[in-house]
């Protein structure tokens, strides 16, 4: 009888020993496989690191045209205004460039068409018993006018300043892009007309950032290598022309 309950009391302590164990394995469990969890977590984010972006860009698509109403529009996330937006300039380019409407007559025939409307109105109301239209009291505010005129100051303060820069002969490279990149729009402006431009822009605003969007882990692999052989060729065309051309002096004369 003494080694029976010997043995029942060995085999409930073993029992008991096997449930701690077991209850602490159950605990380890949960931490090591948090662990693993957040490896696989934290590695991603150096693998995205070293992705190229286009433009070097580190911020999604949104943020990078403003995260705003306007990047909204341009990304599509409102079809209904970005609908509305292609097609009025589409209807803008089309009076003017294939109908060969004249912006002046344009305004003209407009106004005409709301006041005859407005006007008819207001004298046939009394006559049908209806309510003559209430027309809107609009006034421009201050604040809009200050803020478009000191936007448009600055802008410009701005590009005399780099043309300033420009022209002083300071910089080769700056000079040189700048030339290549005004002769490149003379050349559009050569095929179409100003109008057809602005449209264009307009189009391809509402069309490139939607698709790079959608299209980004194809285009930025591409974007990448395009890049490496542009700065392989402008370093060839660097050591042979633009390093031989002798530079002026850099330094600023001291005002007396």
């Amino acid at each position: 009888m003494a080694d029976h309950t010997d043995n029942q009391q060995e085999s409930a302590v073993e029992s008991a020993m096997e449930k701690i164990t077991e209850k602490f394995h159950s605990h380890d469990s949960p931490s090591s496989s948090s662990d693993s969890d957040y490896e696989k977590s934290s590695s991603p984010p150096s693998v995205k690191s070293n992705i190229y972006r286009l433009f070097g860009r580190q911020k999604p698509v949104h943020k990078v045209l403003g995260g705003g109403k306007s990047a909204d529009v341009f990304l599509w996330r409102d079809k209904k205004i970005s609908a509305s937006m292609i097609g009025g300039a589409t209807a803008i380019w089309v009076l003017f460039e294939l109908v060969s409407y004249h912006l002046l007559t344009l305004l003209c025939h407009f106004l005409i068409l709301a006041l005859a409307i407005l006007f008819l109105w207001s004298n046939a109301s009394t006559f049908i018993n209806k309510s003559p239209p209430q027309i809107p009291n609009v006034e421009i505010p201050d604040d809009i006018i200050l803020g478009i005129t000191s936007a448009l100051r600055i802008e410009l303060n701005r590009a005399l300043s780099i043309l300033q820069d420009i022209a002083s002969g300071r910089d080769l490279k700056k000079f040189l892009s700048v030339i290549a990149g005004l002769w490149v729009v003379s050349v559009i402006g050569s095929w179409c007309s100003f109008l057809t431009l602005i449209y264009i822009c307009s189009v391809l605003l509402h069309t490139l950032p939607v698709l790079y969007e959608k299209y980004e882990d194809r285009v930025d692999p591409f974007a990448e290598k395009a890049l490496a052989e542009f700065k392989k060729q402008y370093a060839e065309f660097d050591a042979k022309i633009l390093g031989k051309i002798p530079k002026g002096p850099l330094k600023d004369k001291k005002v007396a």
